[in-house]
């Protein structure tokens, strides 16, 4: 991975997908606390899927909603982050669709990486259609 920071402050970074931009001020690019929040719901929540289908666990889609807690004192660390993912489907049971929440976690890189140091609480629910 190469970045390079330009003088007005913004981050570019080149990946195979296409350029990154990376600034604290939202309204130029992406702040590095959605850039950690978006990688913790979206490597979760992409394992989570690949669970369901490797159990042969029929839904429509899963939503991820998440709360995240800061500490100003400690430079507005992320403390915890409360990741709740919705399964909407027909039919679903709410044991199995926890169990592979379960698996998909304790699989997922990113959560992973930060558990010791940030406080990951992952809920579900299903959604009928």
């Amino acid at each position: 991975m190469k970045f390079q920071v330009g003088e007005s402050g913004v981050i570019q970074g080149e990946f195979e997908y296409g350029e990154l931009i990376i600034s604290s001020n939202s309204e130029i690019g992406f702040r590095p606390v959605q850039l950690l929040v978006s990688s913790l719901a979206g490597c979760s929540g992409g394992v989570l899927k690949k669970v369901l289908e490797k159990k042969r666990i029929k839904f429509d889609s899963i939503d991820i909603e998440v709360d995240i807690e800061r500490n100003e004192a400690e430079a507005n660390r992320v403390t915890k982050l409360s990741l709740h993912f919705i399964v909407n489907g027909n039919h679903l049971n709410i044991t199995t669709v926890q169990k592979s929440l379960n698996i998909a976690v304790k699989n997922c890189a990113m959560v992973q990486s930060v558990k010791d140091a940030i406080e990951i609480v992952e809920t579900i629910e299903i959604r009928e259609k």
